[in-house]
């Protein structure tokens, strides 16, 4: 005889109605383990069709279903609002604190440099930089500004603010903040998988990595504040998320949230709304639906607006270097353009791997005890190193601008001191090429110093204990590359305009090659070898300089960067950061061509103990306790009897466990030797016997299986298109084991002869 949950069991009511309600925080997920996307996708689908049977109810109910509808767009709204505020913030302060180093404003303490003298009216055009309101602080201390002492004084205080300000940095991550250090792209990129990490997109972590990105980058290391501000964006779009239920209570839709903000981060960072979305769909999203492509547009659009209202860079633009060259590229220039590719991928390997060593050895020495002492020390060789030569002095971006810039005229730089001719009466855009001066000569020579400097600098500044990022850094590395090789060939076009080479597009006093365009072309060159990004790189870098003509040079550099890099590596410095991590990511771009089966690598193999199992109504509190403290598996198969071994279900080890906790202290009479059904139906039992306790609620009754014959490759591709956490192997029915998504990476990388060992989460 058996009885339905509805009617009364020896006089106790209706015991089992109260769990067929969901549990309090059933469904979450512990710290460090992976989501359950199809479990996630499902329990929205069933939160939208509530909401779309009750709108039907009243007024109020329609009322509640717009504003859910209305929901992810105000999201978007204020991610945008918030992400734009704090870039724009981050910005001002970073120029501030840059020149602080350098020297004061004393008409107002809080300008930099640049804004001290915009105001003043004894500027001259050749000193446009000087004036009397700015003071460098030997002028401040000493009264002079010229002479060793003045030098020496300089040089020192330098060091000496660039040092408290890393210090302050590191400092401060460590003591509030430790997920606000690095570039933060790894961590989001394997978040956006499914991986949860409690804390690292946290209100905490949001304030301190804001404060710390400023001091990090005003303290002259060579880093950037581009991939940060992804992590900040991404903290803004977990901060809103938690106002609404609809993505605080479902992980898998707080992803597209996340996805949109990365995509607002990128917006901010470059002032490229366009290459923000195409940068969260290329290189960080897993799961990005047409919704998510709409919504980021509108989040990256909102941010962008916002920043341009701040204009935090003074000239109206919402571009970071604007370039405005007046001469067209010719085909025989995509020569050098592809050499620079060529050049940008064989650094981008061999930062990556001179990088991942490093970080490596940090993790496995006792250097990785000492995180502020190996800040202190990487920022005093740094500062140490980089005063003496104007290009390594500066901040990074204004040596990109430089680089970029074009020559004219008016121009008081170095790298445009050529030897004019006094009887040319050109038109002031058409300036033809000239013969280098003795300035260009020095520059080249201390651009060819900063180059080997930055190479290696960056090397051991990216993953340190500060906020890090990698694109302001290999731009520069590219950048200066492209420089000296753009002066080479404009030389070469000037001084031998009869070779067969120049003789159909460069005639004599015709401005032919422009520098600026290949500091560009190697910007981009560098940082695609370093991040293997292909369309969203192009994109990013003529919307951050507003060179739209020169589209075709930029894809030749990028996808020459690529195909070098992907000759000694298949890997991104991300991903390569992500493996270093023992992070759990599937990555898409990875291809599975090894012919082995699901039997190879589920659980439990030949000589192992037999699965962990439960079955549908032989099993007390008791039992199903001792077995979650005796095994740390995330959860366990249901099947009808330990004999039979056939399927049922699937229920997840956290759920097992508050459903158990939640009836202990809620319903009178379940007790250790309770029995757990998780039957549709129950038997009717004897006055005599315990509570049963009914936990059918939590039970998944469509865990995905595969055969034991399945091949691996297609084991792989289900696990990476349908973001499973688990997938049971059965035949006909009968279950035999159960292959993880830790089992895949770690046989994926045992098929690639590397460390299996190196996954080390769930």
């Amino acid at each position: 005889m058996t009885v339905t949950p509805g009617e009364e069991v020896n006089g106790w009511g209706n015991p089992m109605d109260l769990f067929d309600e969901p549990f309090p925080d059933v469904s979450t997920y512990e710290d460090f383990h992976t989501i359950d996307w199809l479990r996630e996708k499902s329990r929205d689908t069933d939160r939208h069709r509530k909401i779309a049977s009750r709108s039907k109810e009243s007024f109020w109910e329609f009322t509640k279903s717009l504003l859910d509808a209305w929901s992810g767009w105000v999201v978007m709204l204020l991610i945008g609002l918030l992400s734009g505020t704090l870039a724009g913030v981050i910005d001002l302060a970073v120029d501030w604190m840059t020149d602080l180093k350098e020297g004061v404003c004393l008409s107002a303490l809080w300008y930099s440099h640049e804004q001290c003298c915009w105001t003043s009216n004894e500027t001259t055009f050749d000193d446009r930089d000087k004036c009397p309101q700015w003071q460098t602080w030997s002028e401040l201390m000493t009264g002079h500004a010229e002479g060793a002492g003045a030098y020496v004084l300089n040089y020192f205080l330098y060091v000496l603010w660039a040092l408290f300000f890393a210090f302050l940095a590191v400092s401060l991550v460590r003591v509030f903040a430790p997920y606000a250090c690095g570039s933060g792209i790894p961590e989001i990129k394997t978040i956006l998988s499914g991986f949860i990490i409690r804390g690292y997109l946290g209100k905490w972590t949001l304030l301190i990595k804001t404060v710390t990105l400023v001091l990090a980058v005003s303290s002259g290391l060579s880093l950037g504040k581009e991939g940060p501000l992804v992590h900040v964006a991404c903290c803004c779009g977990n901060l809103f998320s938690s106002l609404f239920s609809k993505y605080s209570k479902n992980e898998g839709k707080r992803r597209e949230v996340l996805s949109a903000a990365a995509a607002a981060g990128v917006s901010v960072a470059f002032g490229a709304p366009i290459g923000g979305v195409l940068f969260s769909l290329e290189e960080v999203s897993y799961y990005f639906p047409l919704k998510t492509l709409w919504r980021s547009f509108f989040a990256a659009l909102v941010a962008a607006f916002t920043l341009r209202s701040i204009n935090p860079f003074g000239n109206n633009r919402l571009v970071l270097f604007y370039v405005e060259y007046h001469t067209p590229w010719y085909m025989a220039e995509l020569v050098p353009f592809i050499l620079l590719g060529v050049f940008g991928g064989v650094w981008g390997a061999l930062f990556i791997r001179a990088n991942i060593a490093w970080c490596r050895r940090r993790k496995t020495t006792r250097l990785g005890r000492y995180p502020v002492l190996e800040v202190i020390a990487v920022t005093a060789i740094t500062a140490v190193v980089a005063f003496p030569n104007p290009y390594t002095r500066r901040s990074t971006s204004q040596l990109i601008s430089e680089l970029f810039n074009d020559c004219g005229p008016l121009d008081s730089s170095r790298l445009c001191d050529y030897v004019n001719d006094p009887n040319m009466t050109r038109p002031v855009d058409d300036i033809p090429d000239r013969p280098a001066g003795p300035g260009v000569y020095t520059a080249i020579w201390q651009l060819a110093l900063a180059l080997i400097f930055k190479i290696v600098v960056t090397i051991f500044t990216f993953g340190i204990k500060v906020p890090s990022g990698l694109f302001i850094p290999s731009m520069a590395v590219g950048a200066i590359a492209g420089r000296i090789m753009g002066i080479a060939v404009e030389q070469m076009a000037y001084h031998h305009h009869d070779w067969i080479i120049f003789k159909k597009w460069c005639r004599p006093g015709a401005d032919c090659v422009t520098p600026g365009l290949y500091a560009m072309v190697g910007a981009a060159a560098c940082l695609g070898g370093v991040t293997r990004m292909t369309v969203s790189l192009v994109v990013i870098m003529f919307e951050l300089t507003g060179g739209l003509e020169y589209i075709v040079p930029l894809m030749a550099a990028a996808v020459t960067s690529k195909w070098v890099g992907d000759a000694f590596g298949r890997e991104g410095i991300y991903e390569a950061h992500i493996q270093l991590n023992g992070y759990p990511f599937l990555d898409t771009k990875d291809e599975f061509t090894h012919r082995t089966l699901a039997a190879d690598v589920m659980h439990p193999r030949r000589g192992e103990p037999p699965l962990a199992v439960l079955t549908q109504d032989g099993t007390t509190v008791e039992d199903v306790e001792e077995l979650i403290k005796e095994t740390d598996y995330n959860g366990f198969p249901v099947v009808v009897s330990r004999k039979s071994e056939r399927l049922i279900g699937f229920v997840q080890r956290r759920d097992l466990t508050l459903a158990i906790k939640n009836a202990r202290q809620k319903q009178e009479g379940v007790v250790s030797n309770s029995v757990v059904y998780f039957t549709e139906e129950m038997p009717l039992l004897p006055p005599s016997c315990p509570q049963p306790l009914k936990l059918r609620c939590i039970l998944n009754l469509s865990p995905f299986t595969v055969t034991d014959h399945t091949p691996m490759e297609t084991v792989v591709d289900i696990f990476r298109k349908l973001g499973l956490r688990q997938c049971l192997v059965t035949r006909s029915g009968r279950l035999l084991g159960i292959i993880t998504k830790k089992d895949v990476l770690r046989h994926m990388a045992q098929m690639m002869n590397q460390d299996p060992d190196s996954i080390m989460f769930n």
